[in-house]
């Protein structure tokens, strides 16, 4: 067949040049094996869809690439392709390393003259047919060449029989058929390693390489049958659709300046032309897509970047990786101008922000290409409006209010209240937003400067609502519009007041600060605002420090009217608020009183108080206008005032570091301490309620008839209750009935100088509690109830033994016993030794002075003490009694000397079923004389001494501690025989 390609010229002239320098087949054997083991090993598929691009784009015709991979038998590749067929000069560049054929030819994919060098990775025998004709290359015939060189042998050897095939191409007798419907076809008989490999790329060809080589059109890929298509159909410039998914492109291309290609080689020095293209997927990089530069074939250049870059950077020799230099850098800031054109041609949308590099960068030319592209796109029309980045702001706030600062979602267009904003679909707070240069305000800031902001109340509601699910913590200066006509606005809400069923005309002379009925939100009481009916404004601290300087006001009048207005809207009542009373309310006499010191006209406390008590008669106007209750709830006497408070500090009371305006509160609190003993922290009242002025009334039989009745009465019956740091709580007399106790308010007397009829134990030292006031009131005034009650009071001991010194008030003998018992049984009694006191004298009852006097600790010293003072009280109060006293026992002051003889008797068997526990024998006297005197029983010498039935058994009772037994055992040593009617006598008395 003719050798149309001149395959055997080419040879001649090869093997001629090996045997004239054996140094030349060297370096093509290695510049060979450089290429087909280096940069071009795993690329044969790629470089095969290479050169089918570059054949379609001379031919001006659809490139189409059918790539099928049989491995049964002999495994094989074929690569069939349209477009240019295969000639004498590709024949040459493919069997001359780095003599391309497409030098002249700027748009060609191939740029070096070695892509073909991938097939030896391969194949040791590869094809090429066009037509008719075709061409092969054979290791085993190029071997069977070099060894008929003799001057090759020795390196021929040493290569294993490696020679370098491609430099030897053979005319075809039969050439491969080419399929119908292409042009050429490549034939590559895999050897069996390879073909794993050749699955593998196969199996990576995808969008990129469409891409990467536009002159394609349509790509099968037949692995043993199983065949996908890729196609590429481009729409419209800028557009690429791969098997149904869009992708944007952007291209860029321009001559290199001679200077940047010096150190070039000579064949990219001919073509002096650099192209960059973007191709940007509408759904997201495919994940089989290697994230590497593309030039245009795929680098081991790694890039992070959501688009695909085919661009011609130089290359290192290895093929593999970007030669550094200023071309390189011409080229990184080339693509980062082109990938910004390609995000400013993106329709507008917040996903343009998953586009923004970041700053970390998958190595050094991704990092080049990052910075370049971020240094560009503050100036890059990709926002609304085609606004660009550092003209834009983006505000860190909820939505709805980002919508309102930028005039949408009114019912009527408004003016943009911040200029340059983006639109709430644009997250403040994404990095790729501040790489755009965008500024970002925060809430605070924007909340800040809308106090400037000119806009209707309605416009504030739709700012409220707006806010209405952002953290308050941002939101304390908002600014807030105030009723009225001025158009006031103030910042921040906390303070203010949103009407509820209060009208704020006439109230601005109170300094109250209203929310505009159109602005009002529930966000403002969240954050502060009140809402405020007749109760709460009436408590605001703008009213109250009105009624505070009422007297010094420009219109003392017109404040009173709106004080007055809201008592009677809140239907406040006496002493809701005490500090009501210091509203300055005209009197019957034209003078300005506080309100606490005036008095209704039908007032008792006009005829009660004292005549130079501080109190005016209200005007009568004033009275008519606004009637009796609402100026008694503010202030105005109708009765006593009320003083009320909450957990009152009884130490800083008592200390007079607080004061609650009350005559003597410090003497109070400090007998309240007393009674609660030393705490660790002071002790608190709860709730405190006192009657006030007390100390100015001057009647007071009419004072107490209105004490007695509500609203007073309550303060002086309830006691109060003393609430400690560990939880518990002390009742102790309230603050009025312990000031009314101590005041000769009864009937010119101390309430406590009187008793209430019933407990006679009392008679004759206290007087009966005049008529007209009931006994619980009585009670708590401080009326003496009973001799326990009194005893238990503090310092009542005191005044028993005191009230007993006084001959003045009849005492009964009867009486007396009883009172010098209790008096030695209380065990906190606490007295002062007397100066007289009430003893009895041979069966009488005197006052004595109490040196004169004893305590009697024993009966049977009876007999010795004649005419001798003595205080008696129960069995075995003696010595406790002495000591409250500080009176000697009678028994210390008798010598008791027993002057007479006995007969020691033993006691009858009788008197053991009465007294189980009497002595064995006593000592009987016919007649007993203890320090001369006749005695009937004695036992104080450690014996029992009796004279007579009578002796003996008070002798016994005494001596077992049985005195009240005495009776009873005489009848039975008088007559053991009844002992048994005796005991049931005695049974009945159990």
């Amino acid at each position: 067949m003719e050798d149309v390609f001149g395959a055997r010229a080419l040879r001649e002239r090869v093997l001629r040049a090996w045997a004239e320098s054996p140094a030349r087949f060297r370096e093509d054997a290695n510049a060979e094996e450089d290429h087909a083991l280096g940069g071009y090993r795993d690329r044969v598929v790629i470089e095969l869809a290479q050169n089918a691009a570059d054949a379609a784009r001379r031919a001006a015709v659809p490139g189409r690439l059918r790539l099928a991979l049989r491995t049964g038998g002999e495994p094989l590749l074929t690569a069939a392709n349209t477009g240019a067929p295969l000639d004498a000069a590709g024949v040459e560049a493919l069997s001359t390393l780095r003599a391309s054929a497409k030098r002249d030819e700027p748009a060609a994919a191939g740029r070096f003259g070695v892509g073909f060098a991938a097939v030896v990775a391969v194949t040791d025998t590869p094809a090429i047919a066009s037509g008719t004709a075709g061409v092969e290359w054979s290791l085993s015939r190029a071997r069977d060449l070099v060894e008929g060189i003799p001057g090759l042998a020795g390196e021929l050897g040493r290569r294993g029989g490696h020679v370098p095939l491609l430099r030897l191409p053979f005319a075809l007798d039969r050439p491969p058929e080419v399929p119908a419907g292409f042009d050429s076809v490549v034939r590559l008989p895999l050897r069996g390693e390879a073909v794993e490999p050749v699955r593998r790329q196969l199996r990576q060809v995808g969008a990129a390489l469409m891409l990467a080589l536009p002159a394609l059109e349509h790509v099968e890929i037949d692995v043993d049958g199983d065949v996908r298509t890729l196609t590429a159909e481009r729409r419209a410039p800028g557009e690429v659709i791969i098997d149904g998914g869009r992708w944007r492109t952007v291209e860029a291309h321009g001559e290199i300046p001679a200077e940047l290609l010096r150190d070039r080689p000579v064949e990219e020095r001919a073509r002096p032309f650099w192209q960059v293209r973007w191709a940007l997927p509408e759904d997201g990089l495919p994940g089989d897509t290697p994230g590497v530069l593309h030039a245009p074939t795929p680098s081991d250049e790694r890039l992070d970047l959501p688009a695909l870059l085919i661009a011609s950077f130089p290359l290192a020799p290895d093929r593999r990786h970007v030669a550094p230099g200023a071309l390189a850098d011409l080229l990184a800031d080339r693509a980062a101008e082109a990938y910004v054109r390609l995000l400013a041609e993106l329709p507008v949308s917040p996903k343009v922000l998953e586009l923004v590099p970041g700053p970390i960068a998958a190595g050094e030319l991704d990092a080049r290409i990052r910075r370049g592209i971020r240094e560009r796109l503050p100036e890059a029309p990709v926002l609304p409006h085609r606004t660009r980045g550092r003209d834009a702001i983006a505000v860190d706030a909820p939505a709805a209010f980002v919508d309102v600062l930028g005039g949408r979602g009114a019912e009527e267009e408004t003016d943009t209240v911040v200029g340059g904003l983006l639109p709430p679909e644009w997250p403040a707070r994404s990095p790729a937003l501040a790489a755009l240069g965008v500024r970002r305000v925060e809430l605070a800031d924007v909340i800040d400067e809308l106090a400037a902001v000119d806009r209707e109340p309605a416009w504030w509601y739709r700012v409220y609502d707006a806010l209405a699910g952002a953290a308050t913590d941002a939101l304390g200066a908002l600014p807030v519009p105030l009723a009225g006509g001025t158009g006031r606005v103030v910042r921040g809400p906390r303070g203010l007041l949103i009407a509820d069923g209060v009208d704020p005309a006439g109230l601005e002379v109170l300094g109250l600060h209203f929310v505009h009925p159109d602005a009002v939100h529930p966000l403002l009481a969240r954050l502060g605002a009140v809402e405020a009916g007749p109760r709460a404004v009436l408590a605001d601290a703008a009213v109250r420090a009105a009624v505070e300087e009422s007297f010094d006001a420009d219109d003392p009048d017109a404040v009173a009217e709106a004080v007055l207005g809201l008592v009677a809207a809140a239907h406040a009542d006496p002493g809701d608020e005490p500090w009501l009373a210091e509203l300055a309310l005209p009197g019957e006499d034209g003078e300005l009183y506080p309100a606490g010191e005036l008095l209704l006209p039908e007032s008792p406390l006009r005829e009660i108080m004292a005549g130079d008590a501080p109190f005016g008669v209200v005007d009568a106007e004033v009275l008519e206008r606004w009637g009796a209750e609402t100026l008694t709830a503010a202030g105005v006497l109708d009765g006593f005032a009320m003083a009320r408070a909450e957990d009152v500090n009884l130490t800083g009371l008592a200390d007079e570091a607080e004061s609650l305006e009350l005559d003597d509160e410090d003497l109070w609190a400090d007998e309240v301490l007393r009674r609660t003993g030393e705490q660790d922290l002071p002790p608190l009242v709860p709730e405190f309620a006192a009657v006030r002025d007390l100390e100015l009334v001057d009647d007071w039989a009419a004072a107490l008839r209105v004490l007695a009745a509500p609203p007073c009465r309550s303060a002086i019956v309830d006691p109060a209750h003393v609430a400690l740091h560990d939880g518990r709580r002390v009742v102790v007399p309230s603050y009025t009935a312990w000031w009314l106790s101590r005041r000769p308010v009864l009937d010119g007397r101390r309430p406590g100088e009187f008793r209430l009829g019933g407990d006679e134990a009392l008679a004759g030292l206290y007087d009966v509690a005049p008529q007209g006031l009931d006994e619980h009131f009585l009670l708590a005034l401080g009326v003496r109830t009973s001799l326990v009650e009194l005893l238990d009071e503090p310092g009542g001991a005191q005044e028993l033994l005191d009230r007993l010194g006084d001959a003045r008030r009849p005492v009964g003998r009867s009486q007396l016993g009883g009172l010098w018992t209790a008096l030695a049984d209380a065990p906190d009694a606490a007295v002062e030794p007397p100066e007289r006191v009430r003893a009895v004298v041979d069966g009488d009852v005197e006052v004595v002075d109490a040196a004169d006097a004893l305590v009697l600790d024993g009966p049977d010293l009876l007999p010795l003490l004649e005419g001798q003072p003595l205080v008696i009280a129960g069995e075995g109060r003696d010595a406790r009694l002495a000591e409250l006293l500080d009176l000697p026992l009678a028994g210390e002051e008798i010598p008791g000397l027993v002057g007479s003889d006995g007969e020691r008797r033993p006691v009858p068997e009788a008197v053991r079923a009465v007294m189980p526990g009497a002595p064995a024998d006593y000592v009987a006297h016919e007649r007993l004389i203890v320090d001369g005197q006749d005695v009937p029983w004695w036992t104080r010498d450690g014996e029992v001494h009796a004279s007579g039935v009578a002796g003996l058994a008070r002798a016994l009772a005494w001596s077992t501690g049985h005195w009240g037994d005495r009776l009873l055992l005489e009848a039975v040593l008088r007559a053991p025989e009844t002992l048994p009617v005796l005991l049931a006598e005695d049974d009945l008395e159990a």
